[in-house]
């Protein structure tokens, strides 16, 4: 029986190893090929390895400087839109999860709607555009303050909270903001830092909401210039002068290309290892209570 237990334990390792090679390997010749030169991409050389070191990909995307203010408005969207959905999201669940809240099942079943049915994105631009937020932030941030689904997330992880918790806080003279800020929040760390990385993520990622609200160049996501700079390489933007007069191609499509997934993707792996445990225990206490 331990024998039989072994076994299977080297078959599932051996099964899981070949998973994780074959998730890594397309994430890992992204790389690879974002650091080669040209003539090994083209050669086909590149597997997961750089091969012949370069960074021309790196600095034909950056070399101009507005890749790098793109990544500031992004920077800026999304730390400002993910504490927008915290705040709002906080502040609706956990009303939401009292019971002795008037209205309560009323309210669910009107965010639940919205679940169910959107307006659409004509009635969404007519609104942003009355509310005269066209070519600003606050038209992507005001639409988007709260997931329903997140909300759902976190009112349930609310309600499992002991009540007694609150009810001994409340005979102290605690508040509900009091009771809120010093006792729920500390113990829902790790659903906080899932439902963070969520919006993060997703703001981070926004390409669509910036390409109809924003009309000015200096006011673009990353994902959206990094776009535009797809659609515009050309013969001029991949070759460079030998110093004798003669241009020559340094860079090709694939490492542009490669070097702007790694570029978006970068800030997000820099984040994620210092969430990855509260994210993990905050997607099963959520998918369990959700």
């Amino acid at each position: 029986m331990v024998q039989s237990s072994g076994w299977f334990r080297a078959l599932n390792a051996i099964l899981l190893a070949c998973f994780a090679c074959a998730t890594l390997f397309p994430f890992l010749n992204i790389v690879a090929v974002s650091f080669s030169s040209s003539r090994a991409i083209n050669a086909g050389e590149v597997s997961v390895w750089p091969i012949e070191l370069s960074f021309d990909a790196y600095h034909n995307l950056i070399a101009d400087g507005q890749l790098l203010v793109a990544m500031k408005n992004t920077v800026l969207l999304t730390v400002v839109g993910t504490a927008l959905n915290m705040l709002f999201t906080v502040l609706a669940a956990y009303p939401l999860s009292k019971r002795r809240l008037k209205g309560r099942n009323f309210l669910l079943m009107a965010i639940l709607f919205t679940m169910l049915f959107g307006g659409g994105l004509i009635p969404n631009f007519l609104l942003v555009s009355t509310l005269g937020l066209i070519n600003s932030y606050w038209g992507l941030w005001l639409p988007a303050l709260i997931s329903a689904y997140n909300m759902f997330v976190l009112k349930s992880f609310f309600e499992g909270l002991p009540e007694e918790l609150e009810e001994s806080a409340a005979i102290d003279g605690a508040k509900d903001l009091s009771i809120l800020w010093k006792i729920i929040l500390p113990l829902s760390l790790p659903v906080m830092a899932a439902l963070t990385l969520f919006y993060a993520v997703g703001w981070w990622n926004s390409y669509m909401n910036v390409l109809i609200y924003i009309k000015s160049t200096d006011k673009l996501s990353l994902m959206v210039k990094l776009y535009q700079m797809m659609q515009n390489i050309g013969p001029e933007l991949l070759s460079t002068s030998n110093g004798e007069g003669v241009s020559q191609a340094t860079i090709t499509p694939e490492g542009v290309r490669a070097a702007s997934i790694v570029l978006s993707i970068l800030p997000i792996l820099c984040v994620y290892p210092f969430l990855q445990k509260h994210f993990v225990k905050g997607v099963l206490l959520g998918s369990v209570k959700g």
